[in-house]
């Protein structure tokens, strides 16, 4: 899964998820002629050009209308069409919902939504425009499946495994360019975690590319004789609860990571079946309950502790907690 010198970080390629989407929506084009995109005024941030300029009788621009997008894409997608929607994440599924949950989800629809500009990458565009609550919206539609790939590589992936799956997709991506540290020849699979590193102590499980972020931590934990195994969770909607069940069996602890909001999040899911199915002590990493803010990205992931060193930080918090919960 892992290229050979992942955790060698300045010497990796960096490219952002929403860059992988694009090289693979492109490919798809050319491959599928019932492949279309809708796009509502962002073709160029959500890199759907190359598309646009290959396929001009495919694409078709609705405007600042993502309501009305959502209803378009519904019915192209009624009428044997795959549609991907496309646009940032706070107009698309937030500022549509409706449409996406009556239109879209109700009836099943072959809709594929695709929002870039997800979680604090947006970085200085504020707090109005960083989506931190479209997983707790998304996966509480029912019919509604929700991707997000950690890295280049697995975007281009989720996308086409998306085009193959019949049935509404919710595919979120990212604005800043992250480290790429997964093989090209990795598999994806709807439904599926991986774990990228095995570990005894602790299982982290992470999704986008917060990763990267949990894999550096693992590195310094075991310089702390702490070893920490890393899941990356691009499928948060439908969960791999086998894997999850496995990990939290071996490892009795377990810290969730995510760029979005902890509650009804990634972590809220697991934490959910883990308490029905094998109860271990869980700390979550992510925004806690508030807004996110004007800034550089770098400097955002520190505040709000989405970063390695907050990472290894929880580790040890849920150590603690799993020594008490073993003495019971």
């Amino acid at each position: 899964m892992l290229i050979e010198n992942w955790n060698q970080k300045d010497k990796l390629q960096i490219k952002a998820t929403r860059d992988g989407f694009g090289e693979a929506i492109l490919e798809l084009g050319k491959q599928n002629s019932n492949i279309v995109v809708l796009c509502a005024d962002l073709t160029e941030s959500t890199r759907v050009s190359d598309f646009k300029n290959n396929f001009p009788e495919r694409f078709f621009e609705m405007g600042l209308t993502e309501q009305n997008m959502a209803l378009v894409a519904a019915g192209m997608a009624l009428s044997g069409l795959i549609p991907f929607m496309c646009s940032f994440a706070v107009f698309s599924p937030i500022g549509n919902l409706t449409q996406v949950r009556v239109s879209i989800a109700y009836n099943q629809a072959n809709v594929k939504i695709v929002s870039s500009h997800s979680g604090i990458s947006v970085g200085e565009d504020g707090a109005t425009h960083q989506a931190i609550e479209d997983i707790a919206i998304m996966r509480a539609i029912p019919n509604m499946v929700v991707l997000t790939p950690c890295d280049f590589e697995e975007a281009k992936k989720i996308t086409i495994a998306a085009a193959k799956y019949n049935g509404p997709v919710y595919l979120r991506f990212e604005r800043q360019k992250t480290p790429i540290f997964t093989k090209k020849e990795s598999t994806f699979e709807i439904g599926k975690a991986q774990i990228l590193k095995d570990g005894k102590d602790v299982a982290i499980i992470a999704c986008g590319s917060l990763v990267y972020e949990a894999l550096l931590a693992a590195n310094d934990l075991e310089k702390e004789g702490i070893y920490a195994m890393i899941i990356n969770n691009p499928s948060i909607k439908p969960l791999d609860e086998n894997k999850i069940l496995e990990v939290a069996k071996k490892t009795r602890s377990i810290v969730t990571v995510e760029d979005h909001q902890i509650k009804g999040g990634m972590g809220s899911a697991i934490a959910q079946f883990i308490s029905q199915n094998f109860p271990v002590p869980i700390e979550f990493v992510g925004i806690n309950d508030c807004f996110g803010e004007s800034g550089n990205f770098e400097e955002l992931r520190a505040k709000f502790n989405l970063d390695s060193h907050y990472i290894k930080e929880k580790v040890r918090q849920v150590l603690k907690k799993k020594g008490r919960f073993n003495k019971r």
